[in-house]
């Protein structure tokens, strides 16, 4: 299975950037900045309930498999 991904780097504040992804309804943020790199763990932000959790690589993938397995994205 194929997962389209979108990169922005762009030179913004994280805010608009957020924002944006928020109107073209991106099923899944992934913050990866200083912090990011310093833990390990990626911060992800889900659109159906809106929370955002720290979670490593690994077991972002295993929830992505997941949902693709269930359907669910």
């Amino acid at each position: 299975n194929w997962i389209r991904v979108e990169l922005d780097d762009r030179n913004e504040k994280i805010g608009y950037k957020i924002r944006e992804a928020q109107l073209e309804k991106a099923p899944y943020m992934l913050v990866l900045g200083d912090k990011e790199e310093e833990t390990g763990k990626m911060a992800v932000r889900n659109r159906k309930d809106g929370k955002t959790e720290e979670l490593s690589y690994d077991a972002f993938l295993v929830l992505l498999k997941k949902e693709i397995t269930e359907k669910a994205l």
